[in-house]
């Protein structure tokens, strides 16, 4: 088909020394038709065209039925016109339809096209303009209307459409002619033996053409971004903390009492309520802590961390729980705690843990056993029972690191999170003041934003209370420092994302995935 058109357009052509257009001059071809055979030509030079594109009015189905027999008013008019002394309004679907009798009666009424009398319609007037009608048979002729206000009224009474339409605009070319002769693409068995290679014209080889798209598998960014901290973190001397230390793949369901009270978070603390986490109801509760069932623990991409490589003794689980449920009953390690009678049923409440800070302090508990400075991260999911929206989803990903050595200061952790985001290219540092459960000091993390050319939060940091700590049975002169941020933040700043729904979620457009680069966290 497209061979025969591409004759068909240089005989057009040959009829004219000016242009041609694709819709007037062949108006039964499709566009992917056109196209191929306007390629085929320009590629040769016999022909040069330019696409257009513009939208166009089409009447719906309503309205051609409008355009050729005259709007629902109009038609209540004339039934009623023609009832010399008037129509009965329970006879007027049976005449006008049942649709032109309820749209056109409130409008003839409106327009003062007649007058109701009683049980009756009657003529106000002896003519009418019909409008509609007249605006409709307009657009069809001409696919538009030289008031743009009638356009956008038809439009919201859903009797008009605005539909694309791609044309071409075609003239002729430096090496036009009307005679096309044909390419061969290939270079057969054949032609060698016959010597008809001789004779027959060959199509050039492209060497610009683009070659066609693989198929293939694509990160998804915040994968990408989550490399480049991995990378920061390994290049830091850090070991990635298993956060599926019980089931083979994930663990996101963690009991209250390593979410919460392990890290000195009190039962009545407002983060524990149901409108901030998410409970599980079946089981009801989990069982006291206890150790692991001996086995080999793998961490979320399968490798192996080196833990096993610090054999620890066996560890009183007993002791630890009791421990925890003294500090926040009446104080303990030069605390006053909180003075509350603990709740064994809620802290063995199931939840789905709201940050991984729930695996460091395993991780933390665990080294306690064998006391040594050591630098743990962990790159994972959380859930939050937030509300949806722009910048907030109920889980997003959570990066955590945290660092333990003895006699660690404040200063040491302000001067790590300066080295740790100059490698993501935040040079610029602020630290205010907050206020956190298990970290005191506590400080939130703000960054100079060059491109948004402001300062925005980015993390949380603080040093674990001895409240915390102790318990664990971590010597006094240790010192633990912690900071998080999410992982959705700086990927939506880096690729420019405004709404975290189009990063995460059934919205995400699968060519951003296929499409988006490669990040390097340092470069702009």
């Amino acid at each position: 088909m497209a061979v025969e058109l591409t004759t068909q357009v240089l005989d057009a052509l040959s009829q004219t020394d000016g242009s041609i257009v694709s819709n007037d001059a062949f108006p039964s071809i499709d566009f992917t038709t056109m196209k191929s055979a306007l390629d085929r030509l320009g590629s040769r030079e016999f022909i040069e065209f330019r696409q257009i594109n513009r939208e166009e009015a089409v009447l719906t189905p309503e309205a051609e039925g409008i355009a050729a027999e005259g709007s629902h008013e109009a038609k209540v008019f004339e039934a009623v016109r023609q009832a010399v002394e008037g129509l009965k309004i329970d006879d007027l679907p049976g005449i006008v339809g049942t649709e032109s009798a309820k749209v056109g009666r409130g409008k003839a009424l409106g327009a003062k096209w007649i007058k109701k009398d009683g049980d009756r319609l009657k003529a106000a007037t002896d003519s009418i303009k019909d409008a509609s009608r007249e605006q409709l048979q307009t657009i069809q002729q001409t696919r538009t209307h030289p008031d743009p206000k009638v356009l956008t009224d038809l439009r919201k009474r859903k009797l008009v459409a605005m539909q694309k339409v791609i044309t071409f605009e075609i003239r002729r070319g430096p090496k036009y002619s009307r005679d096309f002769v044909r390419e061969e693409t290939d270079l057969t068995a054949d032609m060698l033996v016959t010597g008809a290679w001789k004779t027959t014209k060959l199509k050039p080889y492209n060497f610009k053409a683009m070659g066609a798209p693989a198929q293939t598998g694509a990160l998804h960014p915040l994968n990408k971004v989550r490399h480049e901290f991995r990378q920061i973190f390994f290049e830091m001397g850090f070991e990635e903390m298993p956060t599926n230390r019980q089931v083979p793949t994930e663990q996101y369901v963690e009991t209250g009492f390593w979410n919460f009270d392990a890290l000195f978070v009190p039962q009545q603390h407002p983060a524990r309520d149901m409108q901030d986490t998410f409970y599980i109801s079946d089981p009801p509760q989990a069982d006291k802590p206890r150790a692991d069932p001996s086995k080999t623990e793998k961490l979320a991409n399968g490798s192996i961390p080196n833990f096993e490589a610090h054999a620890a003794p066996k560890q009183d689980y007993e002791g630890y729980w009791n421990s925890v449920k003294d500090v926040h009953e009446n104080g303990k390690y030069g605390s006053i705690g909180y003075r509350y009678p603990f709740r064994e049923e809620e802290s063995l409440k199931l939840v789905l843990r709201t940050h991984t800070t729930a695996v460091s302090t395993y991780m933390l508990y665990k080294l306690a056993a064998d006391p040594r400075p050591a630098r743990y991260f962990s790159i994972d999911r959380v859930f939050r029972n937030e509300t949806v929206d722009a910048t907030h989803l109920a889980e997003f990903h959570q990066v955590e690191g945290v660092i333990a050595d003895f006699d660690l200061t404040l200063g040491n952790l302000i001067g790590f999170m300066e080295v740790f985001f100059a490698k993501m290219g935040i040079h610029r540092l602020r630290f205010k003041p907050a206020y956190n459960p298990y970290t005191e000091p506590s400080l939130e993390i703000f960054g100079f934003h060059e491109g948004l050319d402001k300062w925005v939060e980015i993390g949380n940091s603080g040093m674990f209370r001895p409240e915390m700590l102790e318990p664990m049975g971590l010597p006094k002169d240790m010192r633990v420092c912690g900071w998080g941020l999410s992982l959705e933040r700086p990927t939506m700043i880096k690729y420019g994302v405004k709404n975290i729904r189009e990063l995460l979620g059934h919205k995400v457009d699968l060519n951003f995935v296929e499409s988006n680069p490669a990040v390097r966290l340092e470069k702009d």
